[in-house]
């Protein structure tokens, strides 16, 4: 699918909003538009809608109601409706965050292309994308640019709490601090944080 332009988006994303609210669907727009929104790079393809996995079914039905054309992929942790070429991902159970009330809860309500509407937090967001390396997921390209853009607004050891689970989570921390885009945790500055993080060094770093 070619790269969309986040304007094109605006179209879907008022029908979907719109969808949502009006069958009373608490929601919280994510992925990479929440980053986008406080001054994080474009957006890729899709909007990505986060909601409770008990109004999964009801939110499928206000988008049909609305004339997309709904999809249930065989991933548990979503579903899927399509706007012509626009995909909407409605997400219940993104990797290291369930959506909940409490994560609702601490959504901030953001003007989104002038629409307004409660954005998942950059912590929260940013812990699902993190959550999600694997071997097979592992393309950092595009949280390097979020991380540059939306630095000085993360609460970053906040984040590297959340998923300290994660070897591929610590592997990101250790590359963005030796680029200097994130400071280095105050509690890692020293003893086994420090050893731990001198076993990888970035390809040019002087020995």
């Amino acid at each position: 699918m070619p790269e969309t332009n986040v304007r094109e988006l605006e179209p879907t994303l008022r029908k979907a909003a719109a969808a949502l609210r009006d069958a009373e669907i608490p929601f919280m727009l994510g992925g990479s538009l929440a980053a986008w929104v406080r001054g994080g790079p474009p957006s890729r393809n899709d909007l990505d809608f986060m909601i409770r996995a008990e109004d999964s079914e009801r939110a499928l039905e206000a988008l049909e109601q609305v004339g997309m054309r709904r999809e249930k992929p065989p991933e548990e942790w979503l579903v899927k409706a399509w706007d012509g070429d626009v995909l909407v991902d409605l997400i219940h159970s993104a990797k290291g965050l369930p959506i909940t009330d409490e994560v609702l809860g601490r959504a901030e309500e953001m003007d989104v292309l002038a629409i307004p509407m409660l954005v998942m937090t950059l912590e929260d967001m940013l812990t699902t994308k993190l959550c999600v390396l694997d071997e097979h997921s592992l393309d950092l390209e595009p949280l390097l640019k979020i991380t540059r853009a939306v630095r000085e607004q993360v609460d970053w050891d906040q984040v590297r709490a959340r998923t300290a689970g994660s070897p591929f989570a610590r592997a990101y921390f250790t590359l963005v601090e030796e680029l200097g885009i994130v400071p280095r945790s105050a509690a890692g500055a020293g003893g086994a944080g420090a050893s731990r993080r001198s076993r990888v060094r970035v390809i040019g770093e002087r020995a």
